[in-house]
């Protein structure tokens, strides 16, 4: 059986995420407090919303297999775990017979709604997820700390599906 199309985005999305709160954790209160002009937030609050947004995405895609966190008070472990949770099931969504113009409706608990495609959904989580990394990184690297090499470069290396050959002669 083939590998969906889609695999590799959102297995990235989940690796990337996770390996980012793994570097997180040995940082300080006061240095997980950290903000920096133009980003969402601070480091942890960002984080939060990083995963909490997750959630929700897989919980509208999922049909209610994954449910919403309370972002604002879990700690990095507690974040870690719900992301590394929403990996099998993102494998789920997207290993299904996508039709990226079926739309989907979601109806938030003030009773408005947000109609939009598959494909532009599924779009929304890679660059959110990406966008909220990059600024996480932004931070770190304010504060004087080596972000982790966390592009798709260095997924498909973990995994030995990256092969880098010298030029022919060198």
């Amino acid at each position: 059986m083939r590998r969906p199309i889609l695999a590799d985005a959102f297995g990235h999305h989940v690796w990337a995420t996770v390996r980012l709160i793994e570097a997180c954790l040995p940082l300080t209160d006061e240095q997980l407090d950290t903000a920096v002009p133009g980003t969402f937030g601070s480091i942890l609050d960002t984080i939060r919303h990083l995963v909490g947004a997750d959630c929700s995405y897989l919980e509208l895609l999922s049909g209610g297999e994954v449910v919403n966190i309370d972002e604002e008070t879990m700690d990095l472990p507690a974040l870690r775990a719900a992301m590394a949770a929403n990996g099998p099931v993102w494998a789920d969504v997207v290993a299904d017979d996508l039709d990226p113009d079926r739309m989907i409706i979601r109806r938030r608990d003030d009773g408005s709604e947000s109609h939009a495609p598959l494909g532009i959904r599924l779009a929304q989580v890679i660059h959110h997820g990406t966008d909220h990394r990059s600024q996480v990184c932004t931070a770190l690297t304010n504060l004087g700390i080596t972000p982790p090499e966390i592009d798709a470069w260095a997924f498909a290396e973990k995994d030995g599906r990256l092969i880098e050959l010298p030029a022919p002669g060198a």
